[in-house]
């Protein structure tokens, strides 16, 4: 069990985490790295990060300090025996609900050991829909605190006390915030300089510009009786710059109606 009392921390300028076999261990006996981006979560499941995050190029970055993953164990902040952390729902019904003290202990714990201006997040299916543009705001700043709800959710008075942003990853509900966490934090860090490699990368993938992706062809030139679009093999870089505006816009009109209709009212702006 974590001791509630942490030691002054102290700065240790940029290290470098040396690589292991075991994700978890990317994340342990770090010390915090001056002017990186930081996810902070606070979770009832700290052995679930982290999770996808540890692998491929969030991995890789993570490894060499590019940023920071930390957790903070709610029920090292629970009461009694078990660490209760929920009590039931005032005014009758089923399931449980996370404490407002409990989650204000956590809170306190956790907020003074990141940046002030990072956002404090709470992953909520009633939250504002999480977006490429949000994602990019995040990146654009020094980190983020991130709490996972769990059971019935978080007491209300937390939210309001906290002044906390609630955010959902879309119209459906699962068991807990982690997963939605490991998804928002994946598309803020390959938006950080030197995650993907290839910065260009970004800016002509889908929501980009707000529109949908073009369609993406690769060898061999001929498939199952297929070929590729014979302009993507014309080497004319004006023409396929057009064909893959024109694609992007027809699918999202077809598919994303919602999208399509908030382009063609910016650019109805700007024109």
């Amino acid at each position: 069990m974590e001791d509630r009392k942490t030691p002054p921390q102290k700065s240790h300028g940029r290290k470098t985490i040396r690589a292991t076999l075991k994700p978890r261990e990317l994340m342990e006996q770090t010390p915090d790295l001056a002017r990186v981006w930081k996810a902070q979560v606070i979770t009832l499941l700290p052995e679930a990060f982290p999770g996808i995050l540890g692998q491929s190029l969030t991995g890789r970055a993570l490894k060499d300090g590019l940023w920071q993953l930390v957790t903070v164990a709610l029920r090292q902040f629970g009461e009694g025996k078990h660490r209760n952390v929920d009590d039931t729902p005032a005014g009758g019904g089923a399931g449980m609900v996370l404490r407002p003290d409990i989650m204000a202990s956590a809170i306190d714990h956790a907020r003074p050991r990141i940046a002030p201006q990072a956002p404090l997040i709470y992953l909520s299916p009633r939250g504002r829909p999480f977006t490429q543009a949000m994602a990019k705001a995040l990146a654009a700043g020094p980190g983020v605190s991130m709490i996972c709800g769990r059971f019935e959710g978080l007491d209300q008075r937390v939210i309001d006390h906290y002044r906390i942003t609630e955010v959902s990853l879309g119209d459906f509900v699962l068991t807990g915030g982690e997963i939605a966490a490991q998804a928002m934090i994946d598309a803020t860090v390959r938006l950080l300089p030197g995650v993907l490699g290839n910065e260009a990368s970004t800016e002509e993938e889908s929501f980009s510009d707000g529109l949908l992706e073009h369609p993406q062809y690769t060898r061999p030139a001929e498939w199952r009786g297929m070929g590729i679009p014979p302009v993507l093999m014309s080497g004319h870089h004006g023409e396929i710059s057009k064909w893959r505006q024109a694609q992007s816009k027809e699918l999202t009109r077809e598919r994303r109606p919602d999208l399509w209709s908030a382009w063609q009212a910016l650019h109805d702006q700007t024109d």
